[in-house]
């Protein structure tokens, strides 16, 4: 790639670097990369399903899927008393994809 095309790469990432940062800083958590690991590996999933997965009480699990929801990794449906997770932008398959062949 030649020092133009690097330049102009960098212009469009430059107008995004706030955007990323912003998904970067909600993902840079173990627990909270976990949570999405499972979630991508099943689809979809409840609390209940999920703290068996991620060794978190239900409080600390539910202020991490909050915290997820308001930045619009997940999305949540609702089945009668039931709350069911799932990734929300396909960005986070990619990511966690990196990562995977970057670490394990």
């Amino acid at each position: 790639m030649g020092t133009l095309e690097l330049d102009r790469s960098l212009e469009g990432f430059e107008e995004k670097a706030t955007e990323a940062a912003q998904m970067l800083k909600a993902l840079s958590n173990e627990k909270r990369l976990m949570i999405l690991c499972k979630l991508l590996e099943h689809g979809e999933m409840s609390v209940n399903a999920l703290i068996g997965h991620v060794g978190l009480s239900q409080s600390a699990l539910s202020q991490h899927l909050a915290r997820m929801r308001e930045e619009k990794i997940v999305d949540t449906r609702r089945d009668a008393q039931q709350i069911f997770y799932r990734v929300a932008d396909p960005r986070v398959r990619d990511i966690l994809g990196t990562l995977k062949n970057t670490f394990c």
